[in-house]
């Protein structure tokens, strides 16, 4: 299966930290900007952070959905990656010093659809997924 690339724009509030995060971090190429957004290259997809002032949302605003015994964030967005990819990535951010919501692990281990996961938040708070599949044909298994 060839998969073309998606776009996705999301809320950042501040651009420097923005570029911080997804160029130095994660180590996404920059596109174009402005004074107002950034565009990034995520593996081959088009992301694009968006300047939109904070919003102080209490805690109580957040929304989790239980998986596999932990509280997914929602919404969220990432990338599903070869297993060796995701787990330099995994290392890339553990060294940066970022702080996982969910820790990377081994999600529906010995089921079908197993799959590596981990989530952090970037700087403006949005929850981002990474997972990869010893077996990318279970991607869509049920």
């Amino acid at each position: 299966m060839t998969l073309t690339p998606f776009h996705i724009a999301f809320p950042v509030d501040d651009l420097a930290a923005a570029r911080r995060f997804y160029g130095e971090v994660l180590g996404c190429p920059e596109g174009r900007s402005s004074d107002h957004w950034i565009d990034f290259d995520l593996f081959g997809h088009q992301i694009v952070a968006h300047l939109k002032e904070r919003r102080t949302a209490a805690a109580a605003d957040a929304h989790h959905n239980p998986v596999d015994g932990y509280d997914v964030p929602v919404p969220h967005f990432g990338v599903v990656l070869g297993m060796d990819a995701w787990r330099a990535l995994a290392e890339r951010v553990r060294a940066a010093g970022t702080a996982f919501v969910i820790e990377p692990y081994i999600r529906f281990e010995g089921q079908v659809g197993e799959q590596a996961t981990m989530f952090f938040l970037d700087p403006a708070g949005n929850a981002l997924e990474f997972k990869a599949f010893a077996d990318m044909d279970q991607l869509f298994a049920t």
